[in-house]
């Protein structure tokens, strides 16, 4: 269930259709309260969060952090952890949920529609008193319009809203579908996605606006952030191979990875399989130009950051030899 200012979100029927989801994501975009807090989140300067600097936080001891990486999801306590986040979001879509009743937040990094509906019941599978009357407090960030929403006019003058390509629609489509059909309530308080969150070059090229934030979990406040290499720990390589392992491996279809462990309040790094296909994918990248990666690695090559080019070519080279467990 979705809400906005404690007012239910109900579509016209159970399940709704996906012409009522289209709908229904519009008029988020579109709420007057939504639009006044993405406008908020937008011009809130960002903060860069480093474990080797001040990070900005009005802390001057630095504050214990967990980084989420693409398709990663971390549920951490506020009695344990401090700041919470990600980056790295171009056509990626950053969920925050927070359990208003016990102050628990879950953030995910999704990165396609597939992941959603069982990444979702990850995310609030240690956050609730075994009640489904808490209420939840959801931040939605990230996305961008590689595709937009176009109205279709019908014959009868009727018009619906139809969805043209892209990345970014196809998974904020489905994350609205998904929580709608959700019986948790989940109040929206932030919104930023597809058009709210891009910007246009002279040519008329979009790109994102915002690619990361944090959370401090004292309050559940959201702000744009970038984080550097030495906050994203622990195990930055591993992790990030790890990732592309689990893509093959049909025991984590459908699912996000889980590095935090909330109760042992510890990163593990569960055992991965590289494939000897993926080994012979990354031995062909090192051959590749930094043009020929863009476009061979991203989902939208004109939009990432300074440093993709130089991550992938630093997982190519640090890649196991052959099936290996990391631990």
């Amino acid at each position: 269930m979705i809400l906005v200012d404690d007012v239910p979100v109900v579509p016209g029927s159970d399940p709704p259709s996906p012409s009522q989801v289209l709908e229904i994501l519009a008029a988020l975009t579109d709420n007057p309260t939504l639009l006044s807090a993405s406008h908020s989140f937008r011009n809130t300067p960002e903060k860069r969060f480093s474990i080797s600097e001040e990070s900005g936080l009005g802390s001057i001891t630095q504050p214990k952090c967990v980084y989420v990486f693409q398709r990663e999801y971390a549920i951490v306590d506020p009695a344990l952890v401090d700041v919470v986040g990600t980056d790295e979001a171009t056509t990626c879509v950053g969920l925050v949920i927070r359990n208003r009743s016990n102050g628990k937040i879950s953030i995910a990094h999704l990165d396609s529609p597939a992941i959603v509906e069982m990444g979702l019941a990850q995310m609030l599978s240690q956050i609730f008193y075994h009640d489904l009357q808490d209420e939840m407090d959801v931040h939605v960030i990230g996305g961008f319009e590689d595709a937009s929403l176009k109205r279709i006019n019908h014959s009868d003058g009727s018009e619906i809203h139809g969805k043209v390509g892209g990345y970014s629609l196809p998974l904020c489509i489905k994350l609205i579908e998904t929580l709608l059909r959700r019986q948790e309530k989940f109040h929206i308080q932030t919104f930023f996605v597809l058009g709210h969150n891009t910007r246009r070059d002279a040519d008329g090229r979009a790109y994102p606006i915002i690619t990361g934030f944090l959370v401090e979990t004292s309050n559940g406040s959201v702000s744009p952030a970038c984080f550097d290499r030495t906050s994203r720990c622990p195990d930055e390589v591993v992790r990030r191979i790890r990732i592309t392992a689990c893509s093959d491996d049909p025991t984590w279809r459908g699912k996000l990875l889980e590095t935090y462990h909330t109760q042992d309040d510890k990163f593990i790094i569960a055992p991965c399989y590289w494939s000897w296909g993926q080994f012979y994918y990354a031995s062909t990248l090192q051959c590749l130009s930094d043009s020929e990666i863009l476009d061979q690695c991203s989902t939208s090559p004109y939009a990432e950051g300074p440093d993709f080019v130089d991550n992938i070519r630093r997982l190519d080279g640090d890649f196991p030899t052959e099936a290996t467990a990391c631990i």
